[in-house]
């Protein structure tokens, strides 16, 4: 019998949310900059005349609730063709759907990350503790019709 050997995940370099531009991240410092707070995966509603977006508590059918992260994310576009995948190129024009307090859009505008973040806590957990994700506060998107989706915009600032 051979020995199966794990690869040991790539090293991400000391606090480079703020010293690698979001464009020259490798893969894996792009993805550890996600919270997992499971904000971008709620349907959002955007008014046509205002442009202005609202976040609902209803979440997209492959988010885990209890986890906020996606249950199938390498092929969450094949499932879910109106999924966006967020990338350095795309988040100029995407980032105005995204919650003001996700780590892209803040290290996009210059403002850092939350205290809360994982790369600066050292906790996954504390995106949870400190109330930014949406644990245990969703509705699944085939359990409400889509007409009434504005019952369930979110009033608290996302």
């Amino acid at each position: 019998m051979s020995k199966v050997t794990k690869t040991p995940p790539p090293a991400l370099r000391p606090k480079f949310w703020e010293t690698v531009p979001l464009d020259q991240m490798t893969q894996p410092e792009w993805e550890a900059l996600c919270d997992g707070c499971g904000k971008c995966c709620l349907a959002k509603l955007e008014d046509a005349d205002s442009g202005e977006v609202f976040f609902t508590r209803i979440a997209c059918r492959l988010l885990n609730d209890t986890t906020c992260r996606c249950s199938n994310y390498e092929v969450r576009k094949t499932i879910v063709p109106e999924c966006v995948i967020l990338t350095p190129e795309t988040l100029d024009e995407t980032a105005y759907w995204m919650p003001k307090s996700c780590a892209y859009r803040r290290i996009n505008e210059g403002r850092g990350l939350a205290d809360w973040h994982p790369l600066i806590s050292g906790d996954p957990n504390t995106v949870h503790t400190a109330g930014a994700s949406i644990r245990y506060r969703t509705v699944g998107e085939f359990d409400v019709p889509e007409e009434d989706w504005e019952d369930y915009i979110i009033d608290e600032e996302i």
